[in-house]
């Protein structure tokens, strides 16, 4: 089972066409995959503090049809771990009202020390086993 947060399209989050702009699409991954994150007790922020990054290192998006003012949709979540060094976040953008597929998408990470060097922390390597 995969982890899920519900979201509603809010009308400024549409362009001209009436459809959710692509670019917001981004910023609803990214609040699925920090919710996630949290519900595994790891603490986004606090990394930050301890100079541990995770950062984007590609996004892989497939659009299959657009929401709309007033959807309601969820994002699913699930983590992969690719290799030593890298991590996936596989992600799906679903309307609610019909459990139609909407996006596909694939976000891989990594996380970086204060030095800028890649490395996998504690906190993360429980997601993986």
């Amino acid at each position: 089972m995969s982890f899920k947060v519900e979201f509603k399209v809010r009308d400024y989050e549409c362009d001209l066409q009436g459809i959710v702009n692509n670019s917001v699409y981004f910023n609803y991954l990214e609040h699925a995959r920090h919710e996630f994150l949290a519900a595994k007790n790891i603490d986004f922020a606090q990394l930050a503090r301890d100079k541990v990054n995770l950062v984007v290192i590609r996004s892989e998006m497939n659009y299959k049809d657009s929401l709309k003012p007033g959807d309601a949709f969820y994002v699913e979540v699930e983590v992969e771990r690719l290799s030593r060094l890298k991590f996936a976040f596989n992600q799906k953008v679903i309307r609610a009202a019909d459990n139609k597929l909407m996006l596909d998408a694939v976000v891989t990470g990594t996380s970086v020390n204060a030095k800028g060097r890649p490395f996998v922390p504690e906190q993360l390597e429980q997601l993986f086993t």
